[in-house]
């Protein structure tokens, strides 16, 4: 929601605070300001009003023309303009030297086509006041008293036209703040500045200085029209024939001259982040952004039949919508219909056939409350998250209604020249009487929730300058005792439905920022400590950034082709992803089914941007349409840790190792597989802890299969799976203390010749076997392919460590020791010594 000051400044007095101090208390009081813009002239005070003295031809450019123009200045600027508008006489805004227009461009001193040109006249689009730029802004033309400004007149006194603009992030859960008006209340509140009359009412129009006609005021607090033309239009009938439109205003306007809105209006829109369109329009998004309640004009000779009807959608059904796209419509889908079928695709688009255009005269004005999540679902359905749609979706009290009906019907008459014809007609199930109770604050619950006391005369400062209506139900009650009753404001009726939530509203606005930091109240000191899993968790990520790899955080989210670029069959669990049901994109449409889709989407971002030498890993949770065992109701989910390295098999089996040795897990292996389709046949393996039948798979190993690093535009890149779940139950919490020998080891190595099929895993088996208690240590250092070693054969070097605690190994007992593991690496696994 994007806040100009100076609009602000119209509905709350901001005298002797800047837009930084107004962020900072908005702030504090949990309207956070995303950022902070400049809209418009960055040098306002170097755009003066000019009078064009003299005009002619440029004498060596067809389509330029050299102008004199007096500025307020000694003598007259000559200026350059290409503008094919320009001419002798009018009253023109221009930008003088040093000027810094919108972009950052510098006005300076230049000489076109070889004549001198000191400054440039400016369109509306240059001065950041509105869309126009096929030729200069002439003041004559759209100021009914431009000709009476003296020459050299800044501009802003004529035409406030830079401005600082609060980018505001609005939660969901406070539409009242969508609207200008809202904004100014959360300010006023915050600051203590005092807040103007609401525009919608006679008091704030008169604030205004300007005159209030028939239904032109919205009682402020009850939402109630004055509007004694009564409920009826001639020659017009409306039906609201679903409860998902609790309320459907219609008003007539005839006489309307469609045209450029005033340049007031075109100023602020533009601050705004909208496109001025014409009067018509203009206005309807102008009195939207005030009250934060959209509106829609209909050209009234084009409603056919006069008659309006709000339904619900068939399937099937196409509307053209103004952005001149054939809609196809689903069931459940709100439509508003003429004669000739739908004509409106409701609160989110108007439709192209009974759009305004330069020839209407009658408008016929729209203001609705909508069911919010059925617009939210059809507006994301359909990619249509306009300003409008976004406020609709949002649900607004139907007492808003009257309240942009009420703005809009002064702003048609002003400047648009409408004339308003018959009542006001309305359907749907609201109904005024029905308001919610009072709402009692206990000064005691205040206290008690915010461990700090604030008297009831506090509390009701607080809430009356958030537009609650509070009555104190115990005047003479001690303190710290008394009772609150509290009524709330309709737009506040979705949001504030509890004492809670008012006790919130006190903190926030009176209490949080002045709070002194205390500890909780307990009967015993407790201190908080991490428990064996979070522990070990902590253990595993630091193990991994000691090795280099930086840890991400990934999309728990990912598209429906993830499975299918992995390779993983339909029937494949890895495969059974659950899919949100309402996502908020087709990308992030499943939550993702192993972790390894977030690591490579995270390599492919950095690679594509020129990061080589990938090491990154990821812990986060993973999730699958599999009954959870624990939760048989609920979908599988279980903590994974991954890494992905852009290296081989070997560099990430050495992450893997280090792991594991963090975790002080000993007997772990790994056990070769071709079964996972997204690993690299013969270079990927399962990973077990334990040993024979105990043994618990607790992972993956192995080097991305080429064809599905190719689909993320990846090298070469290996990676390990872990499954937190199963392994963190298996971390000792402590590792038995092995005292250091007193006596020296024996170390020798051995080379020995194995079947290419067998694994150094089984081969290190059979060597710890047979070493006996005499074996301290025994690991493969090489693995060797190649000339010398016959074909269909590998060579494996092992690197033993002997060691007894009592005494120095004798010859005969390595020797022995030796033969022993020799024998056995024959017997078991065919192996011959090389050499």
């Amino acid at each position: 929601m994007k806040a100009p000051m100076s609009w602000l400044g119209d509905y709350v007095d901001l005298s002797g605070l800047d837009a930084t101090e107004v962020a900072a208390r908005l702030n504090v009081t949990g309207t956070e300001l995303d950022r902070l813009i400049h809209h418009g002239v960055e040098t306002p005070e170097r755009i003066v009003v000019g009078r064009v003295l003299t005009c002619e031809p440029h004498p060596d450019a067809d389509r330029l023309r050299v102008t004199t123009v007096d500025i307020g200045a000694d003598e007259p600027s000559q200026i350059v303009c290409g503008a094919p508008n320009v001419a002798q006489g009018q009253v023109v805004a221009v930008a003088t030297i040093g000027a810094v227009m919108p972009g950052g461009m510098k006005i300076k001193k230049a000489k076109l086509r070889g004549q001198e040109s000191r400054g440039m006249i400016c369109s509306a689009r240059e001065l950041g006041i509105g869309e126009e730029h096929d030729g200069i802004l002439a003041l004559d033309t759209v100021l009914p008293d431009a000709a009476e400004i003296a020459p050299g007149t800044p501009f802003s006194d004529v035409l406030l036209h830079a401005d600082d603009v609060l980018d505001l992030e609005i939660t969901p859960n406070r539409p009242d703040c969508l609207g200008l008006y809202g904004i100014a209340r959360e300010v006023a509140a915050a600051t203590g500045a005092e807040l103007r009359p609401a525009p919608w009412t006679a008091a704030g129009a008169q604030a205004a200085g300007t005159t209030v006609g028939p239904g032109e005021d919205a009682t402020e607090g009850t939402g109630a029209a004055v509007d004694a033309a009564g409920d009826a239009i001639e020659g017009f009938s409306l039906e609201v024939a679903t409860p998902r439109c609790p309320r459907f205003t219609l008003r007539l306007f005839e006489g309307v001259t469609v045209g450029p809105s005033p340049l007031w209006m075109q100023a602020r829109l533009s601050a705004s982040g909208q496109r001025p369109i014409n009067n018509v329009v203009d206005i309807t998004n102008y009195v939207m952004l005030v009250t934060g309640q959209p509106l829609h004009a209909f050209d009234a000779d084009r409603v056919a039949g006069g008659s309006l009807t709000v339904r619900e959608a068939v399937d099937g059904e196409r509307l053209d919508t103004l952005d001149g796209t054939t809609r196809t419509l689903r069931a459940g889908e709100l439509v508003i219909d003429d004669a000739d079928g739908p004509t409106s695709l409701a609160a989110v688009m108007g439709g192209a056939r009974s759009e305004v255009h330069e020839g209407t005269t009658r408008v016929l004005l729209e203001v609705a409350s909508w069911d919010g999540p059925t617009i939210h679902r059809t507006a994301h359905r359909l990619d249509l998250f306009s300003e409008a749609a976004s406020r609709n979706a949002k649900g607004l009290a139907p007492e808003q209604v009257d309240w942009s009906q009420a703005l809009a019907t002064r702003l048609l008459r002003e400047t648009a020249g409408a004339s308003r014809v018959g009542g006001t007609l309305s359907a749907g199930s609201w109904n005024p009487a029905v308001v919610p109770p009072p709402l009692a604050v206990r000064e005691a619950r205040v206290q008690r929730v915010l461990g700090t006391p604030v008297p009831r005369p506090r509390q009701t400062e607080l809430l009356d300058a958030l537009g609650f209506s509070v009555t104190d139900a115990e005047p003479d009650a001690p303190a710290g005792t008394g009772t609150l009753q509290v009524v709330v404001p309709a737009e506040r009726r979705a949001d504030v439905t509890r004492e809670i939530d008012l006790i919130e509203e006190i903190a926030r606005l009176g209490v949080v920022a002045d709070l002194e930091p205390t500890l909780p109240t307990r009967r015993r000191t407790v201190a908080a400590r991490l428990s064996p899993r979070q522990r070990a968790r902590r253990r595993a990520e630091d193990v991994l950034v000691g090795r280099g790899l930086q840890e991400v955080v990934g999309w728990s989210f990912t598209d429906k082709g993830a499975a299918g670029r992995l390779g993983l069959d339909a029937d494949d669990p890895r495969a059974a992803a659950v899919v949100l049901d309402n996502p908020l994109s087709e990308d992030q449409a499943v939550l993702r089914p192993t972790i390894l889709v977030s690591l490579l989407d995270v390599a492919r971002h950095n690679r594509t941007r020129g990061v080589d030498g990938l090491r990154i890993f990821e812990t986060g949770t993973v999730f699958r349409d599999t009954p959870d065992p624990r939760r048989p109701d609920m979908p599988y989910e279980h903590l994974a840790i991954a890494a992905l390295v852009q290296d081989d098999l070997f560099a990430a089996k050495g992450l893997l190792e280090a792991l594991m040795d963090g975790l002080r897990i000993d007997d772990w292996a790994v056990e070769a597989t071709d079964e996972v389709a997204f690993l690299h046949p013969g270079r990927s393996a399962r990973v077990l802890v334990g040993s024979g039948e105990d043994a618990v798979q607790v992972g993956l190993l192995g080097e991305v299969h080429p064809r599905v690093a190719d689909r993320w535009d990846l090298p070469r890149m290996a990676t390990f799976l872990v499954d937190l779940d199963k392994l963190l139950p298996l971390v000792p919490e402590q590792r038995p203390f092995r005292a250091v020998g007193a006596f020296p080891d024996a170390r020798f190595d051995l080379a020995v010749l194995v079947a290419g099929d067998v694994t150094a895993a089984k081969v290190v088996a059979v060597a710890r076997k047979a070493g006996g208690a005499l074996l301290e240590d025994v690991s493969v250092f090489d693995s060797y392919r190649g000339k010398g070693v016959p074909e269909g054969q590998v060579s494996l070097a092992l690197h033993v460590r002997l060691r007894a605690a009592d005494r120095t190994l004798a010859e005969e007992e390595i020797g022995g020791t030796r033969e022993a593991i020799v024998a056995a690496l024959a017997e078991q696994v065919g192996g011959v010594l090389r050499g």
